[in-house]
Parts: structure tokens; C-alpha cells; sequence
């Protein structure tokens, strides 16, 4: 079967599409809404630019829109601009995503399948979120905290690659604190730098932090690929 998928360059969509893939479906294009609020409660926002790099690493077309707004309905149908050129480029069956357990996400998906008469994908849907970071790291994803915004999380984590030893800590922070450690709440966003998924690695060259004192960002500035992994 071919999907379209969801794609923002975080870990959920990317290892959404590793374990879709690995369930014997193809993959056959990206597609990324480029939200015009940091605050869409439906999409990923921070550095969607460079998702390019990641498309090309893992061989995978890409097809890009940005929303005319940060409502919901907007970005929904942007997404449906994008699903109906899937469709008549690609053939596809299905879409997708890496909801967790966003009841709000997976029931817009779903509307939205239902209407192009498409097959919704949720590889980590329920997942257990400890035992779901571990499997990532143990899957050999890595990948950067590229915004943070919620109590128990500071600047020092913008920018960090997440380890073994950093889920422990954010299990302890996220019991003390309760954000969800997955951070599909948005307590935190991701991007992934190498996986099983890329060719080549991907080097963050520059980039910058945006601290407030209680959410804060990590910016790329400039990024390419890491010949010398």
C-alpha cells in the first residue's frame, strides 16, 4: 500500500514512517504544512525549512504549503491541497502520522481521510511514553529539543541530542513537573539529525536560542549534510 505522510521533521512523523515501512508499506512523498503560528494546536512549526535536508536524506519527495492562518480549519485544508496532489501523483491509499494519543489529531485526520477516501496510519497510536523514547534511541534516532514550553524544562535542553541517560532525567522532571515526556502536548518540540531512514547525516552548522525565561527556541541558522559520519 502507498501512503502520503505527514512529515514536520520532528521524531514522531519520522519514526512514524520507519515503523510504517518496516509494517510493509511505502512510503511514497512528504507533506509539510507550514503553520503560520507557533501556536497551531494541530501542526509542528519550529525550523520546517530544513526538513528538505531530511527529504533528500531519506530519498523521499517532499511538498510543502503554508496555512493562510493558525486555525485549525486552515491548516486542514491546506493539508487537503496537499493530499489531493498526492493522490493524483502518486496513487496513494493512505496517510500517515505520528499522532500518540491526541484524540483532537487523530480525529481531524481521520475526517479528513474519510472525505478523500484514504486510509489513516497510526504506527504509534497508545504507545507507553518512556518506553517509546527508549525505543527510539534503541532504533538509533537521534534528534535535537528545538523548543521548549512548559514548566521543567530550561534552556539548557534547546539544542541538546536527546540520550539514554537524558530520558531518565526527563521521566523524573516529567513526573515532578506533568508534562507529557513524549511532549505531544507541546511541551516540547524535536528534529532529528540521523536515523535509519537517512543516507547522510544531517550537521547543524549555526543556529541560535531564543530564551524568555520560561519557553524558549532553538533556531537553525544553517545546516547540510555531515559527509564525514
Amino acid at each position: 500500500m502507498k501512503l502520503a505522510s505527514l512529515f514536520s521533521g520532528g521524531k514522531d512523523s519520522a519514526y512514524a514512517i520507519y515503523l510504517a515501512q518496516k509494517q510493509g508499506y511505502e512510503i511514497s512523498c512528504l507533506l509539510s504544512v507550514f503553520a503560520k503560528s507557533e501556536e497551531s494546536h494541530l501542526l509542528h512549526h519550529p525550523n520546517l525549512q530544513w526538513t528538505k535536508l531530511q527529504s533528500d536524506s531519506m530519498k523521499i519527495p517532499q511538498y510543502t504549503i503554508s496555512s493562510d492562518s493558525d486555525k485549525t480549519t486552515d491548516e486542514l485544508f491546506a493539508l487537503e491541497q496537499l493530499l489531493k496532489n498526492a493522490k493524483e501523483q502518486f496513487h496513494v491509499d493512505g496517510l500517515v502520522h505520528g499522532g500518540i494519543k491526541s484524540n483532537f489529531q487523530k480525529e481531524k485526520f481521520e475526517i479528513l481521510c474519510s472525505k478523500l477516501d484514504l486510509i489513516p496510519i497510526t504506527p504509534l497510536w497508545n504507545t507507553e511514553p518512556e518506553q517509546y523514547m527508549n525505543d527510539l534511541l534503541d532504533s538509533n534516532f537521534s534528534f535535537i529539543m528545538t523548543s521548549v514550553t512548559c514548566d521543567g524544562l530550561d534552556d539548557s535542553w534547546l539544542g541538546k541530542i536527546i540520550s539514554k541517560s537524558n530520558v531518565d532525567t526527563l521521566k523524573r522532571l516529567s513526573d515532578k513537573f506533568g508534562f507529557n515526556l513524549n511532549f505531544e502536548g507541546g511541551e516540547a518540540e524535536t528534529f532529528v539529525i540521523d536515523c535509519p531512514l537517512f543516507s547522510k547525516t544531517i550537521k547543524i552548522n549555526q543556529a541560535k536560542k531564543d530564551w524568555d525565561g520560561y519557553r524558549g527556541r532553538f533556531e537553525i541558522v544553517d545546516a547540510g549534510f555531515n559527509y564525514n559520519a
